[in-house]
């Protein structure tokens, strides 16, 4: 198994997603019935609709669809990362009932960009590591047996690969993609939240037309914190759009958009 990269998929999301969320809100100001609602809102476009709810922040409509997200290639440390997104539903992979080795020599695990980047010898240095951590985490796995194999884990490291399905309403999502694409986020949950917002927006361009860290739409909220590098994170929102556009009907988008998270953020 060994070094794992990230890939994350779009596997399901509410059908017809901009138009519900602009019925929700044109409900609130009308006095049609749900019929007519529902068909305005699939007959014409929403674009100029949802971006006056954005800008209104009247959010509580934009809650009504939800994207589910399959999530591999990722650390037991952007776990507990992500976990705290607590606007979110969680299905993950047990360390429990899955043996992580599975008869093979190591276990799948995370390399951080910044071993890679101190050369090969380091992360030879990394992979050895990881190979020998998997040593004392069969030897315990034989010495417990099945019956308390759980404990065996106890030996595993937070660069041990996990698999995930997540599900978030929009709003949250917006807020997700707000925080963890910002510079001052993790590098791996960065990687991860604009893997996800490319596979938003091409499937919502609407509702996530101004999603991402604050400064590529005005100022950074980071204030003395800030990373000073506005502008290249909106050339870097610019080429995620271009990505979208290149490949809007290619059948592997979640590849390429998590392959191209992975080689341009560190």
């Amino acid at each position: 198994m060994g070094r794992q990269r990230l890939y994350v998929e779009l596997i399901a999301h509410t059908p017809l997603p901009e138009s519900v969320v602009a019925m929700g809100a044109r409900l609130c100001y009308s006095g049609a019935d749900i019929a007519a609602l529902s068909e305005t809102s699939q007959r014409n476009d929403q674009s100029v609709y949802l971006q006056k709810l954005i800008d209104m922040g009247h959010l509580s409509p934009v809650e009504h669809v939800s994207y589910t997200f399959g999530i591999e290639g990722v650390s037991r440390a952007l776990l507990a990362q992500i976990t705290r997104h607590r606007i979110a539903s969680f299905s993950v992979q047990s360390q429990r009932y899955v043996t992580q080795t599975k008869g093979e020599s190591d276990f799948p695990y995370v390399v951080p960009p910044a071993v890679l980047a101190l050369g090969e010898e380091a992360a030879a240095r990394y992979d050895e590591q990881m190979r020998q951590i998997a040593v004392w985490y069969d030897e315990w796995n034989e010495v417990l047996g099945l019956e308390r194999k759980e404990d065996a884990r106890f030996v595993l490291p937070n660069a041990c690969e996990t698999r995930l399905v997540v599900t978030m309403n929009a709003r949250e999502l917006l807020h997700f993609l707000q925080v963890r694409s910002c510079e001052r986020a993790q590098w791996e949950i960065r990687r991860l939240a604009w893997a996800m917002l490319a596979q938003l927006l091409r499937v919502s361009p609407q509702l996530f037309s101004l999603a991402g860290p604050n400064c590529t739409q005005g100022a950074c909220a980071e204030g003395k914190m800030s990373c000073g590098r506005a502008l290249d994170i909106k050339a870097r929102m610019d080429e995620m759009k271009a990505l979208v556009a290149a490949h809007r009907d290619d059948s592997d988008f979640a590849r390429v958009a998590s392959d191209w998270a992975t080689n341009g953020i560190d």
